[in-house]
């Protein structure tokens, strides 16, 4: 199937709310990792995120030049021939950026998918993030507000995170300590700066603990059930029924997280979740498996000529894919999108 229209988006996330599950959203840097990744969707039955991050869309984008914008229009076009192939549904995404990069990569991305929609195409990317943790509260929803209003202007969601997530990751670093929670406070005021869908749909990175990276289970305090208390607060202040979750959440910084943690995030209105450190390491732990096996044969050692069959990237390649997609299609059951593909 093909890459999922604005509305086709727009319907995968109300399932995915409804039916208290969430889409994996895996960060890919390669034409060989997003193989990867639609692989595990369709071995799982389950629709899902592709998503490039700014330092991803760098690398795609080759280091004679680095260019994010080249890197990033490049695998989304061929994503979307490659995407055909595949018996899933899947969105593209661009995962954290912050300010002094959006210049360089969101706005011009959005500027791009607006002469698509103008022309009467659909958008190049399904939606894109802005994470202005690392600023005020007031200047993050500020922006937000300008971009938000662009991204609905050409049939995108945007994503938002209010407040930080805890580790490291692509230049955009906080410490792990008290303000990773967000409160209900500052839920409201996204709200009120960013409307409750009215102004343009978008997903909500709201911090319970989260942190990027490696980390075992119980090295990290996460409360995902502080979401719950998000949810009702803002739909007290707005008049929302009782019951209702006015809020498409984010799930950042899952590596290492329980069974449990996710269970608590999905009945809480989580409809995403980021993975990368998981994937990173299920991709490249084959290749090292390759290499030291086969270390004859994959260098010219002591003279000899080495052996083309092992050294060639193919080879070695297909481990790597292989076990990507296996740890995507664990994801889909940890988050409960297996068998719940659109038909």
């Amino acid at each position: 199937m093909p890459i999922a229209t604005p509305e086709v988006y727009a319907e995968m996330l109300d399932r995915a709310k409804a039916g208290k599950f969430a889409y994996p959203a895996i960060n890919v840097t390669s034409s060989q990792t997003l193989n990867a990744a639609l692989r595990g969707f369709a071995e799982a039955e389950s629709d899902g995120i592709i998503q490039i991050s700014t330092g991803g869309a760098e690398f795609l984008g080759g280091q004679y030049n680095k260019d994010m914008v080249t890197g990033a229009v490049a695998l989304a076009e061929y994503a979307h021939i490659i995407a055909e192939k595949y018996d899933v549904t899947v969105a593209l995404h661009t995962d954290h950026c912050p300010k002094g990069k959006l210049d360089g990569y969101v706005r011009p991305l959005l500027d791009i998918s607006a002469e698509r929609v103008k022309a009467g195409r659909n958008p190049l990317f399904q939606s894109h993030m802005w994470d202005g943790s690392a600023e005020t509260l007031a200047d993050n929803l500020a922006i937000g507000q300008e971009l938000l209003a662009k991204a609905a202007a050409a049939k995108i969601i945007l994503e938002v995170e209010i407040t930080p997530t805890g580790g490291e990751e692509d230049g955009v670093s906080h410490e792990i300590n008290d303000e990773l929670y967000t409160t209900v406070d500052d839920a409201i005021r996204t709200a009120e700066a960013l409307g409750l869908g009215e102004k343009g749909r978008y997903l909500l990175a709201a911090s319970f603990g989260n942190v990027h990276g490696v980390y075992k289970p119980g090295n990290v305090v996460l409360r995902p059930e502080l979401l719950k208390d998000l949810q009702e607060g803002v739909g007290a202040k707005f008049g929302k029924t009782a019951g209702t979750q006015p809020f498409d959440f984010v799930f950042h910084g899952g590596s290492g997280s329980t069974e449990q943690e996710i269970a608590t995030a999905l009945e809480n209105g989580v409809v995403k979740m980021n993975l990368d450190t998981d994937t990173q390491y299920a991709f490249t732990r084959p290749v090292a498996d390759h290499m030291f096996r086969h270390y004859d044969g994959v260098l010219k050692v002591d003279g000899e000529v080495g052996v083309k069959s092992q050294y060639d990237p193919r080879t070695w390649g297909k481990s790597a894919e292989a076990g990507m997609a296996k740890r995507v299609s664990e994801a889909c059951a940890n988050l409960r999108s297996t068998g719940t593909k659109l038909k």
